[in-house]
């Protein structure tokens, strides 16, 4: 009996062990409708429990609840429902998965329960279809795990028939929503159109997909481990080190560097390798945008990701002398202290007691202590290859409109310790986490 195989399919799985509470998420369609049932047999009727969502949208809607009602009632399982207020604008299929998963969580976090979801073998072969047909890449094929934290999949090793098998064969009804067929959607067209050829062409051809997926995975983790051990910890690499590498690493590592950098998937990080590399290549810094406020940014060769705009060069701030200032991320400080030549070691006397610290400005130029002549801070931080985003929040300390000070950069030679200097100011700068 198909209802006994797919019984035995969900035990197989493990994850809804007998006594573990669960979270059903009953729709009342005939997936959701076969999970409830084969969660009650398998957790128990004390450890499963139902969610059902009202999102008001079809005409149809509280009828599917009281059904949903009505089920579970008569399988003695407990039933939660959440009634939607009016969608928002914007994707409705969005706001409905927000809604319905938010309310689940919640849900199992108060019971210390799972949550089981019935999505099935054949949403498994649609799901992998359509991402596979809207963006490149491996992770198209990887379809759904059957488990996600908190949240199970028990019936991907089923199918949509054998679901609607399971239910005639235990005397369970279901509802149909017009609105799964529906061509204007995406999914639909994949169910009804798809699939179907290619049915026709191999009738195991919705299990093959499947498993093909599931190898995938499988295969994503040796992957993955293999791009943690290049990496080593890094977020970022030499542009010489990325193009010696094999293209397939290269475009893993690159996505991985930028996924971490924009905390979502960025798949067009490994379509865009050749340009990167050239970045790499490019003299000083030089960025490149991926979209979505993501940045390539090269500095001297090293590759690295940014997500947002460049930080804006924080405000201009008076320092006393001996005092201290806060300048973006930097504490700036000011302290008499022996007189000792070296960087940031400036004559008390030439310097005066108050110092504005503020961010670098095109044109800028000074006379470093050690070079001869003036020259312009923007050759100084190409010289001592300081990155170009950096240059806006590094501080530049001035006194009386003459800039004296850069930390990391150049002491100016007319503020220097000489043999006449007879009390010393030390400036210091740390950047602070």
């Amino acid at each position: 009996m198909t209802a006994d195989r797919v019984l035995a399919a969900a035990q197989a799985t493990g994850l809804l062990p007998a006594g573990a509470p669960v979270v059903v998420m009953l729709s009342g369609g005939r997936d959701s409708v076969c999970l409830l049932d084969v969660a009650r047999r398998l957790a128990g009727p004390g450890s499963a429990s139902a969610l059902h969502v009202n999102y008001g949208l079809r005409d149809e809607a509280d009828d599917d609840e009281a059904y949903c009602a009505q089920l579970c009632a008569r399988l003695g399982i407990g039933l939660v429902v959440e009634r939607a207020a009016a969608p928002r604008r914007g994707n409705l299929h969005a706001w409905a998965r927000d809604l319905r998963y938010g309310a689940a969580a919640r849900l199992a976090l108060a019971r210390g329960a799972r949550v089981a979801t019935g999505h099935t073998a054949s949403d498994q072969a649609e799901t992998v279809l359509y991402r596979l047909a809207a963006s490149p890449g491996r992770r198209a094929l990887l379809g759904m795990r059957a488990r996600d934290g908190r949240l199970v999949r028990p019936l991907l090793e089923v199918t949509r028939a054998q679901t609607a098998a399971y239910c005639r064969e235990r005397g369970l009804q279901w509802r149909e929503d017009a609105a799964n067929d529906d061509p204007a959607y995406a999914r639909a067209r994949v169910r009804n159109s798809l699939l179907p050829v290619l049915r026709g062409l191999n009738p195991g051809a919705e299990r093959n997909i499947v498993r093909t997926a599931a190898r995938l995975r499988d295969e994503a983790e040796v992957l993955d481990a293999a791009v943690a051990e290049a990496l080593a910890g890094r977020d970022r690499l030499e542009g010489r080190e990325l193009a010696a590498l094999p293209p397939a690493l290269a475009r893993l590592l690159l996505r991985r560097l930028a996924e971490n950098a924009a905390g979502r998937p960025v798949p067009q990080a490994a379509e865009r390798l050749d340009e990167l590399v050239a970045l790499t290549a490019a003299p000083g810094s030089a960025e490149l945008s991926l979209g979505g406020g993501l940045r390539a940014v090269s500095e001297y060769g090293t590759l690295r990701f940014a997500a947002g705009e460049p930080r804006a060069t924080p405000a201009a701030i008076g320092l006393g002398v001996p005092g201290e200032a806060r300048f973006g991320r930097w504490q700036v400080h000011a302290r008499p202290g022996p007189v000792t030549p070296r960087d940031g070691v400036l004559d008390a006397e030439v310097l005066g007691d108050r110092l504005l610290v503020r961010g670098w400005r095109p044109g800028d130029r000074m006379a470093p202590l050690g070079l001869g002549g003036m020259r312009t801070l923007g050759d100084l931080f190409t010289d001592r290859k300081v990155p170009r985003e950096r240059r806006r929040s590094l501080p530049v300390v001035e006194s009386r409109g003459e800039i004296v000070w850069v930390p990391g950069v150049a002491t100016s030679e007319r503020f220097r310790i000489g043999h006449r200097t007879r009390a010393a100011v030390h400036l210091s700068a740390r950047l602070q986490t």
